[in-house]
């Protein structure tokens, strides 16, 4: 039986060739080391065949483009380094399973044989981020042929589905793999970096290298979206698809290296399963009913209820006792790790939490002005929580923690309402501020702080 041996992470700065880098190979030496340490770790454990993801490659914005030509060659002539020739054959077998398998889990795949490449207008040749981990790679002995393949722009939970299905049809078929999923990180490090200054590419790199230490899977899935763009980061979704292939196992692992000298961020982990363990599923969690919270189950009846009869859920008869009571409550509907809108009250509006539950998600679903209305055929892929908020109470700065207490701004009738312990907000001026600014309250004006609390409900 076939098996994923082992998951890397490796950047793909070309001049980490020496043939390329010459002299500035040295300002990285510590990635190099990492990279060549790891490749004889690799080369030792007698891969069969080497799966890999490169963000440079066949990137379609709604499939995985994989190559299903009979060989990929390239060279680094770009990089005025065109003696560092390589040629791979491809395992088709595995490659045709590994597409099947996906598009059984729903998940759109380009197959890219000789007549999809002239419909595409595509060239199959290795990237440069391909290459550069290939290089290393082969100079430790591993010679394996390749499933190549590129990350693609699709929501989340589609590219890590699509790393499951990967590993499920590796594991059917006869082969021991290694998967490696090209990428580097934040390109906005420094002043005068290639893609620009930011100074959150810094934030993106620490968080990133954070969570794959601690193999936090979900929190990797969370990272909001407005910091990876600001970061100007080319891995994420390679690396995404990469522990989608170790769903539903034990893991162990670490980061080997992490530097940034140019600008931009380079980063080495390996990650080995060391067996299955079913509960540790993201996607075999997502589908058991009985891990829902009563809250969001009744969210989740309730908009189901109206799409499919257009009628409003009735309250449950009998009504149980943590329903009973009134409170406001904010419904938010995510879809693959996405939000798909979030609708609530800061008070009680109906006669019992119950009732403020079921009519706040039919808001969320249908009336927030952000998004379209949900759907009938959207509704299987979408995951609800639950906020219930306490009764607000007069707050001042000093009071506040965006980690344990969520923020009314008043100024006249304007309100705006942040809840606490969200992705990304970490200090009340900025908890306060967007408060703020869902509320129209102008930085000048003055304003008044409540605090609360939320039972969070998944």
């Amino acid at each position: 039986m076939g098996c994923v041996l082992d998951v890397v992470f490796m950047p793909h700065p070309p001049l980490m060739v020496p043939e390329v880098g010459r002299g500035e190979v040295t300002r990285i030496a510590a990635t190099v080391k990492a990279v060549k340490e790891l490749a004889a770790k690799l080369a030792a454990r007698h891969p069969e065949v080497v799966v890999i993801i490169s963000p440079h490659g066949p990137v379609f914005r709604d499939a995985v483009g994989i190559w299903a030509t009979g060989e990929l060659k390239g060279d680094l002539a770009a990089f005025r380094a065109g003696e560092v020739r390589f040629t791979y054959p491809l395992d088709l077998e595995l490659s045709r399973a590994i597409a099947e398998a996906a598009r059984e889990r729903g998940v759109p795949v380009a197959w890219l044989d000789d007549a999809a490449c002239r419909r595409y207008r595509l060239t199959p040749e290795l990237d440069h981020g391909m290459m550069v981990p290939l290089y290393y790679l082969r100079q430790a002995g591993i010679a394996a042929p390749l499933v190549a393949m590129g990350m693609a722009f699709l929501e989340r939970q589609q590219l890590y589905a699509f790393g499951a299905a990967l590993a499920r049809a590796i594991e059917a078929g006869p082969r021991r793999a290694l998967l490696v999923a090209s990428g580097d990180l934040s390109h906005r490090l420094l002043p005068g970096a290639p893609a620009g200054y930011d100074p959150r590419g810094r934030e993106f790199d620490a968080r990133v290298k954070e969570l794959l230490a601690r193999q936090d899977v979900e929190g990797i899935l969370a990272i909001p979206d407005d910091l990876a763009e600001r970061a100007g980061e080319c891995g994420l979704r390679s690396f995404i698809m990469g522990l989608g292939a170790l769903d539903g196992y034990e893991v162990r692992g670490e980061v080997l290296s992490y530097e940034g000298p140019f600008g931009v961020g380079y980063l080495v982990a390996h990650l080995e399963p060391t067996g299955k363990a079913p509960g540790r599923s993201l996607l075999a969690e997502a589908k058991k009913p009985g891990a829902e919270s009563l809250p969001v189950r009744l969210a989740r009846q309730s908009l189901e209820h109206y799409l499919r009869t257009g009628k409003v859920l009735p309250v449950p008869d009998p009504l149980p006792p943590e329903l009973a009571g009134r409170a406001g409550a904010f419904v938010s509907i995510k879809k693959h790790g996405s939000l798909r809108g979030c609708i609530g009250t800061i008070g009680p509006t109906r006669a019992n939490l119950a009732e403020e539950i079921i009519y706040n998600a039919l808001a969320a679903g249908l009336e927030d002005p952000r998004f379209p209305p949900v759907t009938v055929e959207e509704l299987p892929e979408l995951r609800y929580s639950v906020d219930v908020l306490s009764e607000p109470e007069p707050a001042t700065l000093a009071d506040l923690d965006p980690k344990v207490y969520g923020v009314i701004v008043s100024c006249g009738r304007r309100r705006g309402l942040l809840l606490p312990d969200l992705e990304g907000i970490d200090t009340v001026e900025e908890q306060v501020a967007i408060a703020r600014q869902k509320g129209g309250i102008g930085p000048d004006e003055p304003y008044q702080l409540e605090r609360f609390k939320v039972t969070r409900y998944h």
